[in-house]
């Protein structure tokens, strides 16, 4: 007895300017239409129109009818995907034509065994979590590794305080301050010198950059905390980020909350995946350990 694939209708999308992308797309297409899936591709890949025989779909075709999409790049692309459709509940895949590719763990040579293996059900489902940012209460920005605030100029600092659950925390002077999930420690928080927090961990970390302190250190409390930051200096404007996205300003008096979205994102990994592998591999952590049989 064959047995019934997982995924049937998947889509393709691309955010990265690798050469390799439109080979990879097209790769995708022979091993899926083989399987009898159904293949289309979004805006993002519009640009290789000519090379891909997969059809264009756009948005809202593609989260109203579509099992999986499959994002062919690094992190960067992971997390354009994450925003436009894994914030809506769409399964995304990665192959990782990236540097480190924390989310996007296919590689191109592991291609076809892997997603054959995927579509047949063979794969592993992680569950990630998005940070919810409103200033004033007003519209809601999404970010899967940080949020970050910071004065937006070279070598200025902003002031600010820090208030957790209704709670006052601090009052800070520093170049500003990352808030990021576990997924985002091994993003900009990694290169601040906050602490690698496993992704199964519902956390948030909260890390000041170049605070003017000598007793400041990093701070992990339960995602299911409120996370206020309010400005107090008043004569310089600070900026907001959201995953390097959505760059705004903001100024004193203004309210900054901060909590886990509602909105899940859900991984696909092939089997095998293992956080600590990638930290070795990507991280250049000793691999130099004897395997042990469990």
């Amino acid at each position: 007895m064959v047995k019934k694939i997982k995924f049937s209708k998947i889509a393709i999308s691309s955010t990265s300017n690798d050469k390799r992308v439109g080979l990879i797309a097209s790769q995708i297409y022979e091993i899926l239409e083989n399987k009898e899936c159904k293949i289309f591709h979004d805006d993002t890949l519009n640009r290789l129109n000519k090379s891909l025989n997969s059809e264009y779909r756009n948005k809202k075709y593609i989260l109203n009818n579509c099992e999986l999409i499959i994002a062919i790049g690094g992190d960067g692309t992971i997390l354009n995907c994450s925003r436009k459709y894994g914030s809506q509940g769409l399964p995304i895949l990665g192959i990782n034509l990236g540097k480190l590719g924390f989310l996007s763990d296919i590689a191109p040579k592991d291609l076809t065994n892997d997603l054959l293996e995927v579509i047949k059900g063979n794969f592993i489902k992680d569950s990630r979590f998005f940070l919810s940012t409103k200033i004033n209460n007003n519209k809601e920005f999404l970010a899967l590794n940080e949020v970050v605030i910071h004065s937006g100029a070279i070598a200025q600092m902003i002031e600010f305080d820090l208030f957790i659950n209704g709670d006052f925390v601090y009052r800070q002077k520093a170049d500003g301050i990352i808030i990021n999930t576990p997924t985002g420690s091994t993003a900009y928080s990694l290169s601040g010198g906050g602490p690698i927090v496993h992704p199964a961990l519902d956390a948030i970390t909260i890390l000041p950059m170049f605070p003017q302190s000598l007793s400041t250190s990093p701070l992990i409390v339960d995602s299911s905390s409120t996370i206020c930051i309010e400005l107090i200096s008043k004569k310089t404007k600070a900026m907001l980020s959201f995953d390097s996205h959505d760059n705004l300003s903001f100024k004193e008096g203004e309210l900054i909350k901060i909590t886990k979205s509602d909105s899940p994102l859900i991984l696909i990994h092939p089997k095998g995946h293992n956080f600590f592998q990638s930290c070795r591999d990507k991280l250049g952590w000793s691999s130099n350990i004897i395997k042990t049989n469990e």
